[in-house]
C-alpha cells in the first residue's frame, strides 16, 4: 500500500503552534488508547448498570467517530461526477439503509440480530486481517461475536434481550452453534495457519479480555482500542482512498461534523425507544444504531474498493493499448 509523503516542513522562521506540534499530538494519542483501555477494563468492577453506562459513553465518544469518515471516503469518487451535490448523493442512500435497519429492529429483531452479527464478523475480519485472508478474517472477525456467547452466555443474552426488547434467557441456538463452529475453525487456524507473533499476541490478548471481562466491557475494549483506530489509521496511510485524511489528527477533525450529526439523530430517536430504564434505552439505541450504520459503512467500503479496481484496470488497459 502506498504511504503518504511526509508533510512539507514549515517555512523557516515560521514557528509551529505549540498545540499542533506532531510530537505533542503523537504523545496525546499514545496516552489516549491506554487510558481508554484501563477505563474499559475498570468497568468490570462497577455494578452492571453503571458499567454499561461507562462503556457506552466510551464507545460513543471514542469509537463511533471512525464511521463518520465515510463521507471523506466517498468524496473523491462522487465529487468529480456530481460537483457540489456529491454529499446529497452520498447521504441519501446511506441514511435510507440506516433507517431500513432501524425499522428492521422493530419488525424482526431476531433476524436483524443475526444479520448484524454476521455483518460484524465480515467487517471486523476484513479490517483486522486485510484482503486475501478469508480464514484469518473469519477467525479474527468472529472472536468478538462468538466468544461472548461461549464465555458469558447469560450476560450476553441479557444485553441482547434489552437490545431486541424480547425475552432471551440464553443466546439463540443458532448463535451458540455458530460460536462452537467458530471455535473449531479458530483452533484449526492456530495450529495449521501459523499466525505471525504479532497477530497471535493480539488474538490471545483479545480472547483473554472476553474471558475475564463482562461482554460489553470486552467489546468496548475491542471497538474503541483496536477497531476504530485501525480504521482511521488505514485511511490516514492511504493517499487514494481518502485524500483529505492525511493524519490521525486530521481524521479526528474531519469526523467531527458527521459525528455531531449522528448524535443529533440519536437524540431524535431517543423518545421512540420503549426501554424504560435510561441505561437500557441507551444500550438499545447505541447497539441498534451501530448495526444500522454498519450496513452502509460495509457497502461503501466494498463499493470504493470495486471502483478503485475498475479504475486501475482501465488505466492498465489504456497503457497497454498504446
Amino acid at each position: 500500500m502506498m504511504r503518504r509523503p511526509s508533510p512539507i516542513p514549515a517555512l523557516a522562521g515560521a514557528p509551529m503552534p505549540q498545540i499542533l506540534r506532531p510530537g505533542l499530538l503523537r504523545g496525546a494519542a499514545s496516552c489516549l488508547l491506554p487510558a481508554a483501555a484501563l477505563l474499559l477494563a475498570a468497568t468490570a468492577l462497577l455494578p452492571r448498570q453503571a458499567g454499561w453506562l461507562a462503556v457506552l459513553a466510551l464507545v460513543i465518544g471514542l469509537g463511533v467517530p471512525h464511521g463518520a469518515l465515510d463521507g471523506e471516503v466517498a468524496r473523491p469518487f462522487l465529487r468529480p461526477r456530481f460537483g457540489r451535490a456529491w454529499f446529497a448523493v452520498f447521504a441519501a442512500p446511506y441514511l435510507a439503509l440506516t433507517a431500513a435497519v432501524l425499522i428492521a429492529w422493530r419488525l424482526a429483531p431476531g433476524t436483524t440480530l443475526a444479520g448484524f452479527l454476521g455483518l460484524s464478523v465480515l467487517h471486523f475480519g476484513r479490517e483486522d486481517a486485510g484482503p486475501g485472508r478469508p480464514i484469518e478474517a473469519l477467525v479474527r472477525g468472529g472472536l468478538p461475536v462468538a466468544l461472548p456467547a461461549l464465555a458469558s452466555p447469560d450476560e450476553t443474552a441479557r444485553i441482547f434481550a434489552v437490545v431486541t426488547h424480547t425475552a432471551m434467557p440464553v443466546p439463540p441456538t443458532w448463535w451458540t452453534a455458530s460460536a462452537w463452529a467458530w471455535l473449531g475453525l479458530a483452533l484449526a487456524w492456530l495450529i495449521a495457519g501459523r499466525p505471525a507473533p504479532r497477530v497471535l499476541a493480539e488474538v490471545a490478548a483479545l480472547g483473554l479480555a472476553f474471558l475475564v471481562l463482562p461482554p460489553l466491557s470486552a467489546f468496548g475494549l475491542y471497538f474503541v482500542c483496536l477497531h476504530a483506530p485501525r480504521h482511521m489509521r488505514a485511511l490516514a496511510d492511504d493517499p487514494v482512498r481518502a485524500p483529505a485524511v492525511d493524519g490521525m489528527g486530521r481524521a479526528v477533525l474531519l469526523a467531527l461534523p458527521v459525528f455531531g450529526l449522528t448524535l443529533v439523530v440519536g437524540l431524535l430517536l431517543w423518545p421512540t425507544y420503549p426501554q424504560g430504564h435510561g441505561v437500557e434505552r441507551l444500550l438499545a439505541l447505541t447497539l441498534q444504531l451501530l448495526a444500522a450504520l454498519t450496513l452502509p459503512h460495509l457497502l461503501l467500503d466494498r463499493w470504493v474498493e470495486w471502483s478503485a479496481m475498475r479504475a486501475d484496470a482501465r488505466s492498465r488497459s489504456h497503457r497497454g493499448g498504446r
